[in-house]
């Protein structure tokens, strides 16, 4: 079919094309809301400690290039599914039970050289707070029992920033794709509609349609 042909189809059957856009257009207006503000803690650890065997005089490149693996390290740790259960646990003796399932969907984590950078998102400006707290009371008591290669290597981890919850108000992009997926659903539902109705019907509205089945057409009539 040309495309001359189906913008033909679209207009005349424009309002069966029209109509789940209409329909679905009021129920969004009607059902929307707008999605909730979450907040976000950021956080940062200085980590490091002496390597195994060195002197506290050795080339200080070792103990330097020791704390970027132990940073590496300590941000891979931070969003695993056991770190979410220890913090879990720690939430639970505050008689706050949360899973560590959304523990550890909350938890982004990366590393910059020798620093840990743990991002926390959560939904309750109150709660992420002391979220953030059993974060890094784990990384600062914990974090090394979790590499059984540091050993007794005076591994610190400390944290360099206060938890502080800053308010993150969903973006207008955000806002829209839902609607807006609903949207070009409908769109080429109703599209899809106006192709099916225009097959299914048996008028014969222009000549170029009898001529298509091999029938000649020898005369018509003008449309006053």
């Amino acid at each position: 079919m040309e495309i001359r042909q189906m913008l033909k189809v679209l207009l005349r059957w424009w309002w069966l094309a029209l109509l789940p856009v209409v329909v679905v257009a009021a129920y969004v207006g009607l059902t929307f809301q707008r999605p909730p503000t979450v907040y976000q803690v950021v956080m940062r650890f200085a980590a490091g400690g002496e390597p195994e065997g060195l002197s506290v005089d050795y080339d200080r490149y070792y103990p330097w290039l020791a704390s970027e693996y132990i940073a590496n390290g300590l941000a891979d740790m931070a969003v695993t599914g056991a770190f979410a259960q220890a913090v879990a646990e720690r939430m639970a003796v505050q008689g706050i039970e949360i899973t560590p399932a959304a523990i550890q969907g909350a938890i982004i984590s990366d590393n910059a050289q020798s620093i840990t950078v743990i991002y926390l998102t959560w939904p309750d400006p109150e709660q992420i707070i002391l979220l953030a707290e059993a974060v890094s009371a784990e990384i600062t008591e914990n974090g090394p029992a979790y590499y059984p290669q540091m050993g007794d290597t005076g591994v610190v981890a400390r944290r360099l920033d206060q938890p502080v919850a800053v308010a993150m108000p969903p973006s207008l992009k955000v806002q829209l794709v839902g609607p807006g997926l609903k949207l070009i659903l409908a769109t080429g539902i109703g599209v899809a509609l106006a192709f099916l109705a225009h097959y299914l019907d048996p008028t014969v509205r222009e000549r170029e349609e009898i001529e298509a089945v091999g029938i000649p057409v020898l005369a018509s009539l003008p449309r006053k």
